[in-house]
């Protein structure tokens, strides 16, 4: 069992778009003799790359969903999960992070620590996931590993040091040198599939040992016993790789490795690290809660003997039903087993078991602990614990950020509306990050997302997929209406028509009020009697749902009704609901009726330097800035700003600081809305009215 378990590694890929993770997944597959030939992520005609097997990535060029793939090397069994850069798909990143035990932080040569290198650090420290650092792109014009290796430093805060340096940069880059073995590296043959051992070229010895003193100097201050070492002169290769492991392990340390994917460069030193140097299963603390015990923590051992503790992390509907995958921690499945999800406490019998390569599945008649497999026909949740029967286990969840965006989605027809229903069901389960609600007001679906280019992914999936059309817009406003004056009503409300008729007169006055609705009775003398008091309330109160303004609810209003009169037959419920009515459309019009927005309180975190950006997008969008505080490099501004000013404003904010800024936005209060602008919405309500009357 622990032999398997030591050859077994779980690690993803992750970092800012555009660094190279797809690629560099294409040459790991190709190097383990998982595929035969090399596919390109821009090689539209040879399908893509491999793990990209969505059309729409292969089209964009870019990741949507992490994909998941095992590969051998070198006896070592290694999951794979290959995640998106871009900040809108950002749970994929979450939920693989979550699950598994260490990483390759991909970074550009020439960008260095970008925005999402930023993002996918804080998601790793979030997790406790060890990392190593691979610094791609060294053919490109620009390279310089060296200063990504001090961003790496002074912007992410790890202790950081290369293992490699390369031979030669840019058009000259023809290989690696190995800071522990003090060797030079070179790749031959068509794919750089051979991997050829030199001395170092006598002009990169210099800077070779140069390098080493400050690899041995960053690795002294973690461990007594390399200071020892050093001190005696008995370093050995062996200490060295023992150490860095130990402190990678550990988070104390990050090894800096380099390479070109694209050239195939590098890579396969890259796969030496991920076994030397990154944890096995049984090396990484996981920790469940048992919900039995009020939620006691209990250490899961990587032990296939022990009662099976697994955690679903992602699913995705499939041709052939839903498919979960899972992680298992603790114990061993196989099919036949009886399992528990104990969030919704159904038991259920393992089906299929299948190991994922991208969207190929190869079955397997079980799995143990430590390994990423998939379940077909589960009913669970992202973010469920399923564990064998007679535990009651639960795994701390995923965090899942709050959506940015919003946009109002209508389906073209009843057939689409219906495929509408079963797209938007499957996506708000398969993605925690994508939300369906109907607004009570306006009676528009509203999805919700991380960003415009989330939500275009999911409009055009619902379009290839289920063969829907749908019209997207801008989800309405949540304007009000109230009154500004004192205004007074004397209604009479009489209809005769033979036999019964009906009677009721209400005399009083309405005023602004604090709150949104207070209804005062001041009648003396039983002029109206006390059974029809509260047909006058609810009379009132069904006017405010709907204001003659534009049509939006009426709010800050108080109601007093000072008298009346009955008629001992043609009074009644329905009579003094209807004089209310009339009383309130009488007396509204002279109370100075004005229209209310919805102001959101705006929380701006960017980097110090767009400071000045934000405030000027902030003031074009009628914002008030109330605070504003730097933090070191990054500065915190607190706005409030009209909503209907901040449809599409997350891509405004990315494309003006690079991506690197985000907000958050709640709602604060309601504020009057400009004249110029409250005229123009009741110029198009009236030509909406006209216009409904027409048909």
């Amino acid at each position: 069992m622990n032999d398997r378990l030591k050859r077994m590694r779980n690690i993803g890929i992750s970092a800012h778009i555009d660094s190279g993770k797809t690629t560099l997944t294409e040459r790991i597959l190709y190097y383990c003799k998982k595929i035969h030939r090399i596919h390109e992520v821009k090689d539209k005609e040879g399908g893509g790359a491999t793990m990209d097997y969505m059309e729409l990535e292969r089209e964009r060029g870019i990741t949507i969903t992490s994909a998941t793939t095992n590969v051998t090397w070198k006896d070592h069994s290694i999951n794979i999960i290959d995640t998106p850069g871009h900040v809108d798909f950002t749970i994929e990143v979450e939920r693989s992070l979550r699950v598994l035990d260490g990483a390759i932080l991909v970074l550009c040569s020439v960008g260095g620590v970008q925005s999402q290198t930023l993002t996918v650090d804080k998601q790793l420290k979030r997790y406790n996931v060890p990392a190593l650092a691979f610094v791609n792109k060294l053919d490109r014009i620009g390279a310089n590993p060296f200063k990504v290796k001090d961003q790496i430093v002074d912007k992410l805060g790890r202790r950081a040091a290369l293992i490699q340096i390369p031979v030669g940069l840019e058009d000259r880059f023809q290989g690696i040198i190995d800071l522990i073995k003090m060797k030079a590296y070179y790749f031959d043959g068509p794919n750089g599939e051979i991997v050829r051992e030199e001395e170092m070229p006598p002009e990169f010895e210099d800077e070779a040992w140069k390098y080493r003193e400050e690899l041995l100097d960053t690795i002294s201050m973690i461990s007594d016993e390399v200071t020892e070492a050093i001190l005696e002169d008995r370093i050995t290769e062996d200490l060295l790789i023992k150490t860095i492991r130990k402190a990678t392990i550990h988070r104390e340390f990050m090894p800096v490795l380099m390479g070109s994917a694209y050239r195939n460069k590098g890579v396969q030193l890259l796969l030496d690290a991920v076994v030397n140097y990154l944890p096995d299963p049984s090396e990484v603390e996981n920790v469940a809660l048992d919900l039995n015990e009020g939620e006691k923590p209990v250490v899961l051992k990587a032990d296939p003997s022990l009662p099976c503790v697994s955690y679903a992390f992602k699913l995705e509907e499939g041709p052939y039903g839903q498919l979960t995958y899972i992680r298992i921690y603790q114990g061993s499945l196989k099919k036949g087993d009886e399992l528990l999800n104990t969030r919704s406490r159904q038991k259920f019998k393992v089906g299929r078991v299948v190991r994922m390569h991208a969207d190929h599945m190869e079955d397997i008649e079980g799995a143990g602990a430590g390994d990423i497999v998939a379940l077909f026909g589960v009913d669970c949740a992202s973010g469920d614990t399923i564990c064998s029967p007679g535990l009651n286990y639960a795994m701390t969840s995923i965090y899942v950020p709050e959506p940015v965006i919003s946009l109002a989605i209508e389906a073209t027809d009843k057939l689409s509306a219906d495929r509408l229903a079963r797209a938007l069901a499957r996506f708000t389960k398969e993605d925690p990050t994508f939300r369906v609600y109907v607004d009570p007001e306006s009676r528009q679906t509203i999805i919700q997302g991380m960003g415009e280019l989330h939500l275009d992914v999911y409009i055009e999936r619902m379009r290839r997929e289920y063969k829907v059309e749908v019209i997207t817009g801008r989800p309405q406003v949540a304007y009000r209406e109230t009154i500004t004056a004192r205004a007074d009503f004397d209604y009479t409300h009489k209809k005769q028509t033979g036999g019964a008729g009906q009677y009721g007169r209400v005399i009083g006055y309405i005023e602004p009020f604090d709150g949104q609705y207070e209804f005062v009775n001041e009648v003396k003398g039983g002029h109206i009697p006390r059974e029809f008091i509260p047909s006058c309330d609810r009379g009132f109160q069904a006017m405010l749902k709907k204001g003659p303004l534009i049509g939006s609810p009426i709010i800050g209003v108080r109601v007093v009704l000072l008298d009346g009169q009955y008629h001992p037959v043609d009074s009644s419920d329905i009579a003094f609901q209807l004089a209310a009515h009339g009383a309130f459309k009488q007396a509204y019009k002279k109370a100075r009726p004005e229209i209310l927005e919805p102001i959101m309180k705006v929380v701006v975190e960017t980097p110090s330097e767009y400071s000045g950006n934000v405030f000027a997008s902030l003031n074009q969008r009628r914002g008030i800035i109330v605070s504003s505080v730097e933090d070191g490099t990054y500065s915190r501004i607190e706005a409030e700003v009209p909503l209907s000013e901040m449809f599409g404003y997350s891509t405004v904010l990315r494309s003006m600081t690079q991506g690197k800024a985000e907000f958050t936005m709640e709602f604060l209060k309601y504020s009057r809305l400009p004249a110029n602008l409250a005229e123009k919405l009741i110029e198009e309500y009236r030509q909406k009215l006209e216009a409904e009357g027409k048909k």
